[in-house]
């Protein structure tokens, strides 16, 4: 919807111009509120549908996916062997953490000091050795099927709860990430809003999020008026996703540029340079902390891509170069959400597609590994300071309590309020769990 923002001065008959031809399209003015009768029960449906959506909210009130593409190794992370054989534990030391007993790999020196914040699952576990697959088990909880293409987490979360504040429901920072990312079998309306550059750039900006030159905001708000009355009408002639997805579109997009604290959201320049300066001004850095501005601002779900991992060759220079600029963006994240009293209600998850090959290769790198990887949580109903499940003495598959994708994705659906056995109508038409077959991991649960 498009909220009405400031007040309309009352029509005077008697010096209102005569409607043209073409203003009968804005007919059914509710008294001087400059609204359409169907703009004014949008409004009212959207305030009592607002009200439902927090009456099923769980502990986790938004998400930040950090995803970290081409197969982050979890020896080099979060998941160090500093006990086995040089071939398997790789050429970097380790460096210990907030939970007793416990390491990271050395460049994870920030992390480990807020390690008592969030859990690490160091027994995540799946059969998919391609990145595609891969990819697609971790953005949708489901394994890759010729026959149905599932919707992303976000896109579910969008469906189940809707817009909040102005905002997109689903943002994806900088771009869409990947084919798996969006809304599958749900309708279009569903997607990911993509900012479209890096909040990083220099002369970043978020693209068509200004109004056009030459056009106030009063005209604005008349093509607003025009186009959801042809919408209307048109949608009364023909039913289909395509129109249904558009105006939710255009209505997101009327929402964000006319409302001042919805444009500001994406504006980093709000933020103190110190704060910019502990998250690091870099790409890492600036995505999380444009993340934590958008959830915020009411986005309930923000995915964000950082690096390359796909660490075929040199894994100690690539490692190097990378783990860095996360571990400090990371660390601070987790410090400002805190902070801010953010943490408790602002869900945080670190995965990949899968991780490393238990051995260092003939070119000092480490290949695809999906038997076992690494997956962090933090904050929004999560318990802090703790190790769950364990890898063997390799980091070759798990020793102790696997972790399955639908687990993950119905752990973190729960926490956000959604049942994951909920059935959604796909396409036939046919009714899909969100999850099929996956179970809360109670221990991960405060």
């Amino acid at each position: 919807m498009c909220e009405n923002h400031g007040e309309s001065l009352p029509v005077d008959p008697s010096r209102a111009p005569m409607p043209r031809r073409r203003e009968f399209l804005y007919s059914g003015l509710v008294g001087g509120l400059g609204l359409t009768l169907g703009d004014f029960f949008k409004a009212k449906h959207a305030v009592a549908q607002q009200k439902y959506y927090e009456s099923k909210e769980g502990p986790a009130k938004g998400l930040i996916h950090i995803f970290l593409p081409g197969g982050c190794a979890h020896q080099e992370t979060w998941d160090p062997k500093p006990s086995a054989p040089i071939e398997y534990r790789g050429p970097l030391g380790v460096i210990p953490t907030k939970i007793k007993g416990e390491v990271f790999s050395e460049n994870m020196k920030h992390t480990a000091e807020i390690a008592d914040k969030i859990a690490v699952i160091r027994s995540m576990t799946h059969n998919e050795a391609a990145h595609e697959r891969g990819t697609h088990n971790m953005f949708t909880g489901y394994r890759p099927s010729p026959a149905l293409s599932y919707p992303s987490i976000g896109s579910v979360v969008s469906h189940e709860f809707g817009s909040r504040r102005n905002m997109p429901p689903y943002v994806c920072i900088p771009g869409v990430p990947n084919e798996f990312a969006g809304s599958g079998y749900l309708s279009t309306a569903y997607g990911p809003f993509a900012l479209g550059s890096d909040p990083a750039a220099k002369n970043f900006q978020v693209r068509d999020l200004a109004l056009p030159g030459g056009v106030s905001a009063d005209r604005w708000a008349k093509r607003q008026g025009y186009l959801s009355t042809v919408d209307d009408h048109f949608r009364s002639l023909e039913k289909s996703d395509s129109l249904t997805a558009m105006d939710s579109f255009y209505q997101r997009a009327y929402a964000m540029i006319s409302s001042k604290e919805a444009r500001e959201a994406f504006d980093l320049s709000k933020e103190p340079d110190a704060l910019k300066t502990a998250y690091g001004d870099n790409s890492a850095g600036m995505r999380m902390l444009m993340a934590r501005r958008l959830i915020e601002a009411g986005v309930r779900l923000v995915s964000l891509t950082y690096g390359g991992w796909d660490h075929h060759d040199n894994i100690m220079q690539a490692i190097n170069r990378q783990v860095p600029s996360f571990d400090q963006a990371f660390a601070a994240l987790i410090k400002d959400l805190e902070q801010r009293g953010m943490l408790d209600s602002t869900l945080v998850m670190v995965s990949s597609e899968f991780g490393r090959t238990p051995k260092i290769n003939g070119t000092n790198g480490r290949d695809h590994w999906p038997k076992v990887f690494s997956v962090v949580l933090a904050g929004g109903g999560i318990r802090k300071g703790i190790i769950y499940g364990a890898s063997d003495s390799t980091a070759s598959e798990p020793d102790r309590d696997p972790v399955g994708v639908a687990d993950l994705a119905t752990t973190v659906y729960n926490r956000l309020g959604i049942v994951a056995d909920k059935e959604l109508m796909a396409p036939g038409p046919r009714p899909i769990e969100i999850v099929d077959g996956g179970k809360v991991i109670k221990e991960l649960c405060a």
